[in-house]
C-alpha cells in the first residue's frame, strides 16, 4: 500500500476519518468533483446522495489504477450543511464502505457547508486525491 493512514494521540477524537496520511509513489490522481447521479437519475436524500458520489469517485479512480486505499485526502461539499444532518451523511457513507473498500475511518476528510453546488438538487460532491507507484 501507497498510503498509510493515521491519527495521531492528542488530536480531534472520536471523528470518522483519520487526520494524516502519508503517500509514497510517482502518480498522483485527483478526481474531480463528483455527484450523486446515475442512470436512475439523482436521489432526494442526501444519504442517497452520498453514497452514489462515492460510488462514482471509485470509478474515477478505478480508471486511474487507484482504489480508495490510495486515497490521501477528500473533500466533501454539503449544500446548508447542519450539524444536525451528520446522521445522513454517515448513513450515506457506512452504506458503500465495504462495497466500496472506503478504509474506516477514512482517509483525512474535510466537510464543507456550502449554499449551492452547480445544480438544482444537486446536494453533495466528492473530490479525491491518491497516490499510486
Amino acid at each position: 500500500m501507497t498510503t498509510q493512514l493515521s491519527s495521531p494521540e492528542g488530536m480531534l477524537a472520536p471523528v470518522p476519518y483519520h487526520h494524516v496520511s502519508v503517500a509514497t509513489g510517482s502518480r498522483h490522481v485527483e478526481v474531480a468533483g463528483q455527484v450523486g447521479h446515475h442512470d436512475d437519475g439523482l436521489p432526494t436524500d442526501l444519504a442517497g446522495q452520498v453514497s452514489q458520489a462515492l460510488r462514482n469517485t471509485a470509478r474515477g479512480l478505478a480508471a486511474a489504477g487507484a482504489t480508495f486505499a490510495d486515497v490521501t485526502r477528500l473533500r466533501f461539499f454539503v449544500v446548508g450543511w447542519t450539524v444536525d444532518r451528520m446522521d445522513d451523511f454517515t448513513a450515506g457513507v457506512d452504506a458503500v464502505a465495504a462495497e466500496l473498500g472506503l478504509p474506516q475511518p477514512m482517509p483525512p476528510a474535510s466537510l464543507i457547508g456550502v449554499e449551492i453546488l452547480f445544480e438544482p438538487g444537486v446536494l453533495v460532491e466528492v473530490e479525491a486525491s491518491a497516490v499510486v507507484d
